[in-house]
């Protein structure tokens, strides 16, 4: 029996890309990750669902990579020259309105993480782990300029730090993540725990 040749991804402008990224999030934001359909997003591009399936795989592939999307750079990109300045640089990327907006999109989709196992596996493979090891070149670089010890025991918690304040900031406070308070944060938690000066 022959093999079945695996589907072809027609090219999409990158352009077209960012529209249709920007409908998912859209989508997710008014009716939430479960109730988003590949039909609803046909709808809302004027697209083919056949073209989404064929260039995405699927709903979390598809929700994943719009995420993605979304987030303002590569990481490993910024490069201040100090730890603290990487970090602050990092905070700023984001106004406090956009922050707000993808922190609430977020906890929504943490909830729908727990009970979808392939959306948990594609943002496992395609926005947590690019962004883990983004994150981890920007850490060795303040280790390679002896800003941090290579054997610090809160190297490896660096991300839960941030994620954490991020996502908790309205549990406990019930006000949003703004720079002011990530900023804070960094400088009162984040570099102590890792031995890094808080001044310039």
């Amino acid at each position: 029996m022959a093999e079945v040749a695996a589907p072809r991804r027609s090219r999409i402008t990158p352009e077209r890309e960012a529209e249709l990224y920007a409908a998912v999030l859209d989508l997710l934001r008014e009716v939430g990750y479960d109730a988003l359909t590949m039909d609803a997003v046909a709808a809302r591009t004027r697209s083919s669902k056949a073209t989404l399936y064929r260039q995405w795989g699927g709903k979390p592939e598809l929700v994943a990579k719009a995420i993605r999307h979304n987030k303002p750079g590569s990481i490993a990109d910024v490069d201040t020259g100090s730890l603290r300045g990487d970090l602050h640089a990092l905070t700023s990327r984001e106004d406090d309105c956009s922050m707000q907006q993808n922190a609430a999109l977020m906890r929504g989709l943490f909830m729908a993480v727990h009970a979808n196992p392939d959306l948990l596996q594609a943002f496992k493979e395609l926005l947590i782990e690019p962004e883990m090891e983004e994150f981890r070149r920007v850490v060795q670089r303040a280790v390679d300029r002896g800003e941090i010890r290579a054997d610090s025991p809160a190297l490896d918690f660096v991300m839960h730090m941030l994620v954490g304040a991020f996502a908790t900031r309205t549990l406990i406070d019930d006000q949003p993540p703004t720079q002011a308070f990530l900023t804070s944060y960094i400088d009162a938690v984040v570099l102590p725990a890792l031995g890094v000066s808080t001044t310039d």
